[in-house]
């Protein structure tokens, strides 16, 4: 087609400008194009059966019909071609008919597979014509769309309206299984969850316009497929779901396609403070739909612990809110409420305030569904710690980090409820005692909460008031609580007056005996105690502060011990495919320390490594050395 000779759209008609008149019509939708049947002829088989056939039956027309009507024949007939169920449309019609014209078309992730398919529609194959449009996007497919992560989805998403002949012509499964094969490849520990940062985007953008892989900066452009992903309709994602399971693809990857697919279609979910996902008018889905959409990912997230609980945790939570909501099955509700349970220890006090969203339920909040999520949690760790015990021969009996992060967690959320006026006294006291002994280093945030409980509720009777402070352990009170226990007019009513508030002023007395038996061992005398008692008391606080803080450092050294251990193994899963992949030992090490002309440790966050024991024995033996100018 020379430059005079341009197609141009005059409302829901088409032309080809080429200076003759068009003596074809093709509708295609709601769309007319007049075009010229020699182009189309000599590219689609179909145009020249349609076209020969009507010159046929325009040949058997009586010779003297054509004498009577040769007066009133001033233009020239046009052939009549409807296609009603073209596949892609009036636009992959219009791109078919560009091409029979020799203009040039540009193939994209976006449209081969409609141009596949029209090239299949209107049989314009390679024995009809060299060079066609069959094989110009078979090629195209094979080379290009079915090499890279992001185009293979592209295409699978363009495919939606082609059914059924996309699924005819393979194209569809050929795009799953490019997909899932690229997707196992991946390094979920390079990628975050789930984010959607317009930064993320941006470069993953300008990595593929600069025509660099983007392997290297997996971790800024690794989000922008599960981004893409999210964007399937349900049928095709349940499909491409099923497909990872069956090839057995890494759980972490899994669980975050559907995640992200669930924040994408699904309000509420996130709760985070984040921008959301960019949406269009089709991305919002009815109730009946969100609910389909919900026990979907539900059904399809892994039964195992994330490794980015902290993240997941969250989601679960908004998912459980939502599934509440929605009415979903009951169990959907049970498998949620399970996840969550492997990993109760990541919640935040905020995730566990679910609202009664049933008339059936009195209390403010869902404390069924929170004592569920306990049991959960505890018969995990329970069966956590016999299989420790099986393996190491011991009783299992240890404090466990999690345990005491969850007692922790418990007793705020009791603190929480406790105010709530129909919270009966035997919800309160069961949901307290259903906790182990363990999980409670002290049991001051118990005292708050039965505080708080006693005085949202003074028409408790006194046997439920004794029953309740029963829960706690005057042993176990630091010397703050037991002060402020032994003056609770609250705790006195439980028990008639002046039995309750003896107890805590005996555990107090105790102490002060203990704090005496301090003083005597560290040398000091007990007239010396009883003059500055204030001062003793203060000091002996901030002991029981500092046996605080060193307990819950110690729980999140055990939590950063995991996590270097985890990084340990990501490490040297990296050594191990950079060394196989290149031939050369080193591997990522060896090439940044050719780039930035520096050395690296091949111990990665050991805590025992032997140079740090020596370097504290050094201090030990040799104080002047680190301090030249003490007197």
């Amino acid at each position: 087609m020379s430059s005079t000779e341009k197609p141009s759209s005059k409302g829901q008609a088409w032309f080809c400008t080429t200076g003759l008149p068009s003596d074809i019509v093709v509708e295609v939708d709601d769309m007319t194009f007049h075009l010229h049947k020699f182009p189309l002829m000599s590219k689609s088989q179909k145009f020249h059966n349609l076209i020969t056939q009507q010159e046929a039956m325009r040949s058997t027309v009586p010779q003297q019909q054509e004498q009577d009507d040769d007066e009133d024949e001033i233009v020239e007939e046009q052939y009549q071609v409807t296609f009603t169920d073209f596949p892609g449309g009036s636009e992959a019609f219009e791109m078919a008919a560009k091409y029979c014209y020799g203009v040039k078309t540009d193939v994209s992730p976006g449209n081969v597979a409609s141009l596949r398919c029209a090239g299949e529609f209107l049989e314009m194959t390679e024995e009809f014509s060299e060079d066609n449009l069959i094989s110009k996007t078979e090629r195209f497919l094979s080379q290009h769309v079915l090499k890279t992560l992001g185009d293979s989805i592209k295409t699978l998403k363009s495919c939606e309206d082609l059914m059924p002949m996309a699924e005819t012509l393979g194209i569809t499964q050929r795009c799953i299984d490019s997909i899932v094969s690229r997707a196992s490849s991946t390094d979920p520990a390079l990628f975050g969850w789930p984010v959607s940062d317009a930064a993320a985007t941006s470069a993953s953008k300008q990595i593929l316009w600069n025509g660099i892989d983007s392997a290297g900066r997996r971790n800024a452009a690794g989000d922008s497929w599960f981004e893409e992903m999210a964007l399937l309709r349900l049928p095709l994602f349940k499909r491409l779901i099923l497909a990872m399971r069956d090839a057995e693809l890494n759980p972490e990857i899994i669980e975050t396609c559907v995640m992200y697919y669930a924040k994408r279609y699904i309000p509420g979910v996130s709760r985070s403070s984040r921008k959301p996902l960019p949406s269009s008018s089709s991305s919002a889905a009815s109730e009946a739909e969100q609910k389909e959409i919900l026990e979907t990912v539900v059904s399809n997230l892994p039964l195992e612990k994330s490794s980015k609980s902290s993240t997941a945790t969250r989601f679960l939570f908004g998912l459980l809110r939502t599934a509440i909501i929605l009415n979903a099955s009951k169990a959907c509700r049970d498998a949620l409420e399970k996840k969550i349970g492997l990993q109760l220890e990541e919640a935040t006090l905020d995730d566990l305030l679910v609202p009664s969203y049933s008339y059936l339920n009195e209390t403010l909040y869902d404390v069924d569904c929170v004592e569920r999520i306990l049991s959960h949690f505890l018969d995990g760790l329970e069966a956590r710690n016999t299989e420790v015990a099986a393996g190491e021969g011991g009783d299992g009996s240890t404090r466990s980090p999690a345990l005491m992060l969850v007692g922790k967690l418990i007793d705020g959320y009791l603190s929480e409820i406790a105010s709530d006026a129909n919270l009966k006294p035997e919800r309160f006291y069961n949901f307290a005692i259903s906790l182990p002994d363990q999980a409670r280093l002290f049991d001051d945030g118990l005292y708050r909460a039965v505080d708080v409980y006693l005085k949202a509720h003074p028409w408790v009777s006194d046997s439920e008031r004794e029953k309740i402070c029963g829960l706690l352990d005057c042993q176990k009170l630091t010397l703050e609580a037991c002060t402020h226990a032994a003056q609770n007019e609250r705790l006195s009513a439980a028990s008639g007056g002046s039995a309750e508030p003896g107890r805590y002023s005996a555990a107090l007395e105790r102490q002060d005996e203990e704090d005496g038996g301090e003083a005597v061992r560290l040398g000091l005398e007990p007239e010396h105690v009883q003059d500055g008692s204030s001062t003793w008391r203060g000091a002996v606080r901030e002991n029981q502060v500092l046996r605080l803080d060193m307990d819950s450092m110690r729980t999140r050294v055990h939590q950063l011990e995991r996590e270097c251990s985890s990084m340990k193994k990501v490490i040297a899963k990296i050594d191990k495919s950079s060394s196989q992949g290149s031939g050369v030992g080193g591997g990522w090490r060896a090439s940044l320390g050719r780039k930035f002309s520096c050395k690296f440790k091949t111990q990665v966050c050991d805590s025992h490594q032997s140079s740090v024991v020596d370097t504290r024995k050094g201090r030990h033996h040799n104080p002047q050395q680190h301090h030249p100018h003490r007197e």
